[in-house]
């Protein structure tokens, strides 16, 4: 199993920025992508940025050029730095960590709120 711990939601104005942090631990060795998902009250959960061991990257259309996934393997660590933030932009933002052996697996963290006032 993989746990996974978010950190870094909150309230911000619109405008503003904010850090999300998600941390990895438990088995671990065949995980290769990390990234970002969030679900929006009334809405699906929908991805919003992803990030292999070797630093590929996609985005969501709706964040590109304003969020940046980066991850420090060495910390298992994925982050999602979120400038120019909308009121569009809350939701519940969720941490994934997925497999690359047989299994492809999906793990998903407890998610932690951004809301984002006007």
């Amino acid at each position: 199993q993989v746990q996974l711990v978010e950190s870094g939601g909150g309230l911000v104005q619109a405008g503003g920025s904010l850090r999300l942090s998600c941390a990895a631990s438990g088995s671990i060795w065949s995980i290769n992508a990390m990234g970002w998902s969030r679900q929006a009250p009334g809405k699906q959960r929908e991805l919003v940025a992803g990030i292999t061991r070797d630093y590929s990257t996609n985005y969501s259309d709706l964040v590109k050029g304003r969020f940046t996934v980066s991850r420090d393997n060495a910390k298992n660590t994925v982050y999602l730095q979120m400038n120019s933030l909308k009121p569009a932009d809350t939701a519940v933002y969720y941490c994934y960590a997925q497999r690359d052996d047989g299994s492809m697996n999906v793990y998903w963290g407890q998610g932690t709120q951004v809301t984002v006032s006007s």
